[in-house]
């Protein structure tokens, strides 16, 4: 099994960490101009001010602890630092880097292509641009590698010890975006790893799934206590639902323009904001009966347009997996540049998929691909939710791919 080795590790996060910085510096390091950070710096403010998460971060809903947590120590309880908040943003996105670039030495078993992969994830346009603003995908998307290549650790070897890790880092994901509870499942993929007997492959899916009850479990008691109902992480689940499935985003499909969009928005979140209200005013500040509400309002709206569900299901597949970003937001050289880009990068991830070398895991990665967008087409589909699912996998399989084309990788040794 090739090594990295600590130098070439160290050098692959400082190269990663300098071409985040300089974005950064580009976009400003006192700025925020991603919508959600306000909502992430007063939870951490709140949070260090008073010892206690705060019961709302919005109007709407309460965000998962992970971020806000993560920027009371990275701002060492000052989350007015925006600086210091973008720089350690900036930190785990380069960490993300050398763990990919290990994924692909324990995927393929060639270092070159190890090495590959993480120059590419070093530069990779949507990681990049991911760590140069206060948002969770830098967290959430090393904390999701860590899980990958800890699970994939524990099958090989097989250890319990770090299938107990893994699950614990799937639930440390879904702590900063809940979307990762979908992924809890795959934790048992072990049960049919054929190399063991049905006991160890047992031990080893039992180990992942406890450690992630164990590191879930305290957040979802803390819920309990807070609000008396069942929260795994966070009470957007309902709220997310009817944005993603109501009429409002049948209207976002027919958005031509920017301004357009500013005036659908504005009115969109005043609805939402009204509608919120009147439903805790209603239930007492329910976050199941809020859920329940919003749920029931999306089923209703859909019974009178059955077929108008289906059309926009097929929208939001399309914008799940189109190669470029909404034009609504982008000049047309970024539309035109990035669909090259990952155009290129899909057709070669497919072809390392394809001559992959591991059965087991090819399997496993369909699985994930498969079930990551089914859970966003259920909620909601932002192009950008899709960058720490899905980019790891066009990386480590498009470079693998571009090295079997170019005639450089001789994969040996076949494993499930």
């Amino acid at each position: 099994m090739p090594r990295l080795g600590a130098r070439t590790a160290a050098f692959l996060f400082l190269l990663a960490l300098a071409v985040r910085l300089a974005a950064t510096a580009v976009v400003g390091f006192s700025t925020t101009r991603f919508g959600d950070a306000r909502a992430y710096l007063f939870a951490a403010s709140e949070l260090a001010a008073t010892g206690h998460y705060p019961r709302l971060t919005e109007p709407f809903y309460f965000r998962a602890p992970g971020y806000p947590f993560f920027l009371v120590a990275a701002t060492l309880g000052h989350a007015e630092r925006v600086t210091a908040a973008k720089v350690a943003n900036g930190v785990l996105g380069s960490l993300v880097v050398p763990v990919l670039a290990a994924l692909a030495g324990r995927l393929f078993r060639r270092r070159g292509v190890a090495l590959a992969t993480g120059f590419a994830a070093a530069f990779h346009p949507g990681f990049v641009l991911l760590s140069t603003d206060v948002q969770s995908e830098p967290l959430f998307l090393l904390l999701l590698l860590c899980a990958g290549f800890l699970l994939l650790v524990a099958v090989d070897r097989p250890s319990s010890n770090t299938a107990l890790l893994a699950g614990a880092a799937v639930a440390a994901a879904a702590l900063t975006r809940p979307s990762a509870l979908v992924l809890a499942p795959l934790l048992a993929a072990s049960l049919l790893d054929g190399r063991y007997p049905p006991r160890a492959r047992a031990h080893l899916a039992a180990s992942a799934l406890l450690g992630f009850f164990l590191t879930l479990s305290p957040w979802t008691l803390r819920n309990w206590l807070v609000y008396r109902e069942f929260l795994p992480v966070n009470d957007a689940a309902g709220s997310a639902f009817y944005q993603g499935n109501s009429a409002w985003m049948t209207r976002f499909y027919e958005l031509r323009s920017l301004e357009q969009y500013r005036n659908w928005s504005a009115a969109m979140f005043d609805d939402l904001d009204r509608q919120t209200r009147a439903v805790e005013a209603a239930s007492g500040g329910s976050p199941a009966a809020k859920s329940r509400y919003f749920v029931q309002k999306v089923f209703e709206e859909r019974r009178r347009d059955s077929a108008g569900w289906a059309g926009l299901m097929l929208r939001k597949a399309w914008d799940w997996l189109r190669p470029y970003p909404n034009r609504l937001f982008w000049g047309p050289w970024i539309v035109w540049t990035t669909g090259f880009f990952y155009t290129v990068l899909t057709i070669l991830a497919a072809a390392g998929l394809v001559s992959s070398p591991r059965a087991g895991v090819r399997r496993f990665v369909f699985a994930y691909l498969a079930l990551t967008m089914a859970s966003h087409l259920l909620f909601i589909v932002v192009w950008r939710y899709r960058i720490p699912y899905w980019d790891p996998v066009l990386l480590l399989y498009g470079t693998f791919g571009a090295s079997r084309y170019l005639g450089h990788a001789t994969v040996g040794g076949r494993a499930p």
